[in-house]
């Protein structure tokens, strides 16, 4: 187990608080400081983890203004709200239909409706009277704009 000295172990309290993952921070130390950390070392500093419960007030005090100033700026950024990725959504679902692209345009709705928090799920049809019994065979009804006789 390596030594740590206090800029690297706040490397590693900052890097968690952002969410990035032990094996990520571990890779990053290396990269950034030569020290070959463990994964199991750096998640002791994950005050989260029941592993760390003897971290120092200090390193916890970090960790929890790090991850408050890391959501705080998530809103600041478009891409990483839900309101602003659906209007993007919409707007390529209109391009795509008037370009003719509905297959593209069906995508992007399933990808719409689970951003959304809808389940997406493709339900087996059933028979006419009976509700509780799943239908054996799928219809499929196909819509030819061409000339082509398909037997």
């Amino acid at each position: 187990m390596a030594a740590l000295n206090n800029e690297i172990k706040a490397f590693i309290v900052q890097a968690l608080a952002c969410f990035d993952s032990p094996t990520q921070v571990a890779t990053a130390v290396k990269q950034s400081f030569d020290v070959v950390v463990s994964r199991q070392q750096v998640e002791a500093h994950d005050p989260t983890k029941r592993c760390s419960k003897g971290l120092a007030k200090r390193w916890v005090t970090m960790f929890e203004d790090t991850r408050a100033g890391f959501r705080e700026a998530m809103i600041e950024i478009p891409v990483a709200n839900r309101s602003y990725r659906l209007r993007a959504l919409g707007r390529m679902v209109e391009e795509a239909e008037e370009r003719g692209n509905l297959v593209l345009a069906a995508q992007l709705i399933e990808q719409a409706a689970k951003e959304s928090g809808d389940l997406y799920i493709r339900r087996p049809t059933r028979y006419r009277g009976d509700s509780d019994t799943p239908a054996a065979k799928v219809e499929v009804e196909l819509a030819c704009t061409s000339d082509y006789n398909i037997s």
